[in-house]
């Protein structure tokens, strides 16, 4: 048999694939297999419920294992470090539980609020230098832990309700699709739920287009008064949360 071979039956039975790897070792070595087997996956399942901790609660602990080990099967750790295992859980969870959106939802907030706390450093822009920006032709810079994921149920409150120790609210399939915003301000990883409109000029921003290019875009949407009120309103929300961090 080649080392290859070897190490691709070994690897299959760490996660539990059916192989023949111990027709290929010594009796006595079997214990000692056991162990390695039990291990890795233990391993990696605590690995995925320190990340994804608001949806384990959510699931209960032995739904959660079961995708877990679903995952692990599936999803062998490719990273130098396991800080960076089950970022693609949710999309297990999408797939197990085609149903139940809001699991792989609360999934992909758990990794994307520890993804948010070991992110780049930034400074919010400072608030003194507004003054002088020329706003047509001003482009906004955003935190570099800044991400967007797609809402299409009220997992931002049940994420909320299990984090303050309150009964979480039952899932439900929201009337309008909206969005998870995640960044970091200062040391802490924050989240807010966002209306798909605040979710496309976001995205527009994050894209490199002009502050005056959104405003005329929320002016043709909504008309001068109102798409002009909306535009102010957005940018003190981004500046109060600390989501900008200069504008160029």
């Amino acid at each position: 048999m080649s080392l290859a071979l070897l190490q691709r039956d070994f690897c299959g039975w760490l996660a539990d694939a059916p192989n023949q790897i111990t027709h290929h070792v010594a009796e006595t070595a079997e214990e000692g297999l056991a162990v390695y087997h039990h291990a890795y996956r233990a391993q990696l399942i605590d690995c995925l419920r320190d990340t994804h901790e608001k949806c384990a609660a959510w699931l209960g602990e032995e739904a959660f294992e079961a995708a877990a080990l679903h995952h692990i099967a599936l999803h062998p750790p490719k990273s130098w470090t396991l800080g960076r295992y089950g970022h693609n859980f949710a999309a297990s969870l999408s797939a197990l539980y085609p149903d139940d959106r809001e699991v792989a939802e609360l999934a992909w907030l758990d990794s994307a609020l520890r993804q948010a706390f070991d992110g780049a450093n930034a400074s919010p822009v400072d608030l003194a230098t507004l003054a002088d920006i020329d706003w047509d032709a001003a482009v906004l810079r955003f935190v570099p832990t800044l991400t967007i994921g797609k809402a299409l149920t009220n997992s931002g409150a049940i994420w909320s309700a299990i984090a303050e120790g309150n009964t979480p609210p039952p899932a439900q399939i929201l009337p309008q699709v909206g969005a998870l915003l995640v960044w970091r301000h200062e040391l802490s990883p924050h989240f807010r739920s966002i209306e798909e409109r605040e979710r496309a000029i976001l995205s527009l921003a994050l894209a490199g287009l002009p502050f005056s290019a959104l405003c005329t875009q929320l002016v043709d949407e909504l008309g001068e008064e109102d798409g002009a009120a909306t535009a102010a309103d957005l940018l003190r929300t981004w500046l109060s949360d600390g989501l900008i961090s200069h504008i160029a």
